[in-house]
């Protein structure tokens, strides 16, 4: 076992901590774009140091909209995980993907536009490449931690985020099944674009709760609706954790993907204009590159 923190868990509606956690320790840390949503839980999981952070806050207390999505992931990576597993509630866009199953998906949409989606403004630019947002090789062994448990999972698919905190309208959940998307929700964007920059492999436990308001023999979807899902999913989500903890390996190179040399090719700005105070705030990101 390691004591580096090596993969981190983000959990949304409904789960908003982890029970299997042993030797747990709360980290409050505060970050150049101020606090992440509640203090991060260290601990043990099968034998790998994790971190777990409540993305809505303990009591579920903050908005989709309102989450401060990069002092989260900046706070993760000054922890040093080098992976990150989001837990959401989304909504399904096809008939396939019924409430109660688990999607893990492979692309993303981003249909929100009031968010910071970028840690490099204010005089350092980077153009980060995520053609394929969500890390494949993450993704793969998040679904086959997830069957392992029993649980119907779905490989793939593409996940919609809209702005919230409101449900769509018929109009729009028709017009997102037009597009293809395959799940709707709140909070994927911009959580994958900020891990991808912080050179974090980034895969979606997506928990479908709903058929969102699209489907004519189904209710619309209800907050109620919702929470009963993901209670009646928390063993499967917990399950999962625990068993995606046992397959990775916590100190090994990630030779199977590309996540951790993000920003190699990504850093356009000239390293003699970067100010000592931009290299001082975003130090844990750009140190290596230097």
């Amino acid at each position: 076992m390691t004591d580096e923190i090596s993969l981190a868990i983000i959990g949304g509606s409904g789960i908003y901590k982890m029970e299997q956690l042993t030797d747990a320790d709360e980290r409050h840390i505060t970050t150049p774009f101020g606090s992440p949503s509640d203090p991060i839980v260290t601990g043990t999981l099968a034998g790998q140091r994790v971190a777990f952070l409540a993305r809505h806050g303990k009591g579920h207390r903050i908005s989709p909209s309102e989450i401060n999505y990069r002092a989260n992931i900046f706070a993760l990576k000054v922890l040093g995980a080098k992976r990150i597993i989001s837990v959401s509630a989304c909504g399904s866009l096809r008939e396939e993907f019924k409430p109660g199953d688990i999607v893990v998906p492979s692309q993303l949409f981003d249909n929100t536009k009031d968010r910071e989606r970028t840690f490099f403004k204010d005089g350092i630019v980077a153009h980060v490449g995520v053609a394929d947002p969500f890390c494949p090789h993450l993704s793969g062994i998040l679904h086959s931690a997830i069957q392992n448990t029993g649980g119907t999972v779905h490989r793939g698919g593409t996940f919609i985020t809209i702005e919230g905190p409101r449900f769509s309208t018929k109009a729009e959940s028709h017009a997102f099944r037009k597009w293809g998307m395959s799940l709707v929700g709140m909070t994927a964007s911009p959580e994958a674009f900020l891990a991808r920059e912080a050179e974090i492999c980034y895969a979606v436990m997506a928990h479908i709760t709903d058929y969102d308001v699209w489907h004519e023999s189904e209710e619309a979807v209800t907050v109620e609706m919702v929470i009963q899902t993901l209670m009646r999913n928390a063993d499967i989500a917990h399950h999962g954790l625990a068993n995606l903890a046992e397959m990775l390996p916590a100190d090994a190179p990630r030779n199977e993907c590309t996540c951790e040399n993000t920003l190699t090719d990504a850093l356009v700005t000239q390293r003699d204009r970067i100010s000592d105070e931009t290299r001082s705030r975003l130090r844990p990101l750009i140190e290596k590159y230097m």
